[in-house]
């Protein structure tokens, strides 16, 4: 007896190979039987589908997530699950919540709270939502894996962050200091221990943007370069074992340091190191092959360097009253971090205004150039009357009627409302030539799709629809590949380069997770603001078109786009659910 047959569905089993009709049986969360159809009959089973007319795959897999903290108030990590996604990996940028510094032998509450406040800063994570929305009562990285094992709906595996694993070891010290020989024994300690307890990883982050919530550079931001590949060294004498790394570069171009640094790392650990995120823009044709010499150069060294890239535009939601990438150009954060009002006041002083324009369009800026074309954003939800009948108009045109320049009118409209207008910037990058420069780059053997960034940045971004939006293209939109590569780069592809054991792909013996959807209507919804997260902070979210049915470990997590509530998903540990994918 069956507990699950899938039947009459096309199926795209995550190896890049074309669709065909099949039967998928489940018992005991794996796949025993993949058959012609009628070939497993349907009587035979406990719970039947039928997938006729629609196409049964793998469940997609996000290797680029910040679901640390969500996964203990939400479960489903939604919305990624409604859109097929049915494994993701968290713990990166040098991020995670443990481990936690003790103090008179429980976890110090200074430490949570410092922690809490670095994630809120880098990560967009709302202050209210991680202080009444997450246990901290752990104080090792075990701890906290074992306090989400066994409660989650997708399958869940996590790096070790390097700036939690510094601040454990040198307490407020890590910031601004270097570490000593016996810090970076510590430190090696406890990563070990963390792998020892399957943390998948270490993930670490010297990016100029990554600040704790005191303004300061995070810890990771201090180390030495022995420091990092000490860690790097560490990493690779346990099996099942991987590495994450972000570098100011990773948005615009490297420098020759970073290319060699990232190369060595991965080198050192004889393990994959990948990055995030490789933009791709024809206005800007030198980046891709610049940002690929790190791979070059890693596999001169016995390595391999990945970089992720996304498939799909992600809308981003700004404004001038949160924190957003603007507060980064050069000359601005001393404006953007006043208080509200004192704000308001600054930005409608023209004297002001012309200052930060220079700077906004000073080459110094780099890629945040793209973020400064001010008539190219478009006003999403208004809270004033004076700014009824403006959303969804675009700035340029408004400042034309009003005549003036558009910086000038956006700032009149946010500051009628307070700062609290929502902005929408267009994207520069989404052109015809750009299309092409992607569906080229997406054939380089050592770029993956991934960095979602899903459960971070929750008022301003929402990457995690990303499966369902590349695969409505690329059935019914640019058609830059077919469905079985498609599915493929979201599924066999990244388990493969990362170990993922039984995933990734539909065949006997695999882990039952399968996604079933209807490739005629197969997409996502408009992103939305929506107040759902713990004391009632908002988050930006979507949810899916034509995704029938979810199945983690062979049990419906989503049916008809809607979480079942079901918790049948794997806390990954590495070695036991990961293989070595080495490079040497």
């Amino acid at each position: 007896m069956l507990d699950l047959v899938v039947h009459g569905g096309q199926l795209v089993d995550g190896t890049g190979a074309p669709p065909r009709a099949a039967d998928v049986g489940v018992r005991d969360g794996r796949i025993v039987t993949v058959g012609p159809p009628g070939s497993v009959p349907a009587g035979d089973a406990a719970q039947t589908v039928d997938a006729a007319g629609k196409v049964v795959c793998p469940g997609f897999i996000d290797v680029h997530t910040h679901y640390d903290a969500q996964l203990w108030w939400d479960p489903s990590a939604s919305p990624s699950s409604q859109h097929g996604v049915t494994t993701v990996l968290g713990g990166n940028c040098g991020f995670t919540l443990a481990p936690l510094r003790p103090r008179d032998g429980r976890p110090d509450p200074a430490e949570a709270d410092y922690l809490r406040r670095m994630m809120a800063r880098v990560e967009g994570m709302p202050l209210q939502a991680l202080e009444s929305g997450v246990a901290w009562g752990w104080e090792s990285f075990a701890e906290y894996l074992d306090g989400l094992d066994g409660r989650t709906a997708v399958n869940a595996g996590f790096l070790l962050g390097h700036c939690a694993l510094r601040r454990y070891v040198m307490g407020p010290a890590a910031i601004g200091s270097a570490a000593d020989g016996d810090a970076v024994a510590a430190m090696a300690a406890g990563l070990h221990a963390a792998l020892e307890a399957g943390a998948l990883g270490l993930s670490t982050t010297l990016s100029g943007t990554h600040s704790d919530g005191d303004g300061q550079p995070v810890a990771s931001r201090w180390a030495e370069r022995d420091e990092l590949l000490a860690l790097a060294r560490a990493v690779g004498e346990h099996e099942g074992t991987f590495l994450e790394g972000i570098v100011p570069g990773c948005l615009d171009m490297f420098s020759d340091d970073e290319i060699e640094l990232l190369a060595e790392l991965s080198a050192a650990a004889g393990r994959p190191l990948n990055w995030n995120v490789l933009t791709i823009d024809s206005a800007a044709p030198l980046r891709v092959p610049r940002q690929l010499e790190a791979s070059r150069r890693a596999r001169e060294l016995g390595g391999r360097v990945i970089a992720l890239t996304m498939p799909t535009l992600v809308p981003m939601n700004m404004s001038l009253g949160t924190f957003c990438a603007l507060h980064l150009i050069p000359g601005w954060g001393e404006v953007m971090r006043l208080p509200i009002a004192a704000r308001v006041d600054a930005l409608r002083d023209e004297a002001v205004q012309a200052r930060l324009l220079a700077a906004a369009h000073d080459p110094a800026a780099g890629v945040l150039l793209r973020l400064t074309d001010f008539g190219r954003y478009v006003i999403g939800d208004t809270y004033s009357p004076a700014n009824d009948g403006l959303s969804g108009r675009v700035v340029a045109d408004i400042a034309a009627e009003r005549g003036r320049e558009p910086f000038a009118v956006l700032v009149e409209i946010a500051a009628a409302d307070d700062l609290r207008t929502v902005l929408w910037p267009m994207p520069t990058d989404n052109n015809p030539e750009s299309w092409a420069l992607r569906a080229r780059t997406w054939q380089h053997e050592d770029v993956l799709l991934g960095g979602s960034d899903a459960g971070a940045h929750l008022d301003r971004m929402a990457g995690a629809p990303y499966p369902t939006r590349f695969l409505g293209d690329c059935l019914r939109g640019r058609r830059l590949v077919g469905l079985e590569r498609a599915v493929a780069m979201m599924t066999g592809e990244p388990a493969a380069a990362f170990g993922l054991r039984g995933r990734g792909v539909v065949a006997t013996g695999n882990a039952a997770d399968l996604v079933v959807f209807d490739p005629a209507t197969i997409d996502s919804e408009p992103a939305r603001l929506v107040a759902d997260l713990p004391s009632g902070a908002a988050r930006l979210t979507a949810g899916s078109v034509g995704v029938e049915a979810v199945f983690v470990n062979g049990t419906r997590i989503v049916t008809g786009g809607r979480a079942t509530g079901a918790t049948p998903g794997t806390l990954l540990r590495s070695g036991r659910d990961t293989r070595t994918v080495s490079t040497r």
